[in-house]
């Protein structure tokens, strides 16, 4: 007999996932441009911005503003509960540093292996 799992909710999958990053990255733009007037430039300012907003509601809602938008939660593959706020900090930095584009051959990016973590539908 097969082990039930306790992951609450069935993996998400990349399609949607890329469309939460992509809402996310597109709030963050439309905040530096309102408060500096410009849309160029300001790289370093829209990433931390980015860094923050994933990183804060992520440990405090479970999914970054993206995420919410498309009913993705982030979680611990192993037992289903919400990650510890080392866990978010680490997998966010994974994230900044472009390690979403890496998958491994199960389909599972090398953010969410390193950090435990799995992104789920609610």
């Amino acid at each position: 007999m097969a082990k039930e799992s306790s992951i609450p909710g069935s993996p998400a999958g990349f399609g949607s996932r890329f469309a939460a990053i992509t809402v996310d990255w597109f709030a963050c733009s439309l905040i530096i441009n309102g408060l500096t007037g410009q849309n160029y430039g300001y790289e370093g300012e829209r990433l931390l911005l980015f860094f923050g907003e994933v990183v804060l509601l992520t440990a405090l809602m479970g999914s970054s503003a993206g995420q919410r938008v498309f009913r993705l939660n982030v979680i611990d593959s192993e037992t289903g509960l919400a990650l510890s706020p080392l866990r978010i900090l680490i997998r966010t930095a994974l994230i900044a540093l472009v390690l979403p584009a890496l998958f491994r051959r199960d389909g599972i990016a090398y953010h969410d292996y390193i950090c435990k973590s799995v992104v789920v539908r609610r």
